[in-house]
């Protein structure tokens, strides 16, 4: 039941860390189309900040946190065992 627990969090966080820099990407792209006057949407991107793309970073660093306090945890059991 563990395993697949955190089977299921490796795959997602693998599947948010891939949206984050998804949405990096756009960023990045967004911000030299406004330099150069081509609407990329940067305006949507910034709309998008707050309720999407700033959780998903938080979800992304605790996520690993977690993942990594679990396998650490783990490990240091199964050496007294």
């Amino acid at each position: 039941m563990k395993e697949k627990l955190l089977n299921w969090l490796n795959l997602f966080l693998v599947a948010d860390v891939f949206f984050v820099l998804l949405s990096f990407v756009w960023f990045a792209i967004a911000v030299v189309g406004r330099s150069t006057g081509v609407n990329l949407g940067l305006d949507v991107w910034h709309q998008l900040w707050q309720p999407v793309f700033n959780p998903a970073i938080g979800i992304l660093m605790a996520g690993a946190l977690l993942s990594g306090l679990t396998s650490w945890i783990s490990k240091r059991f199964n050496k007294a065992h």
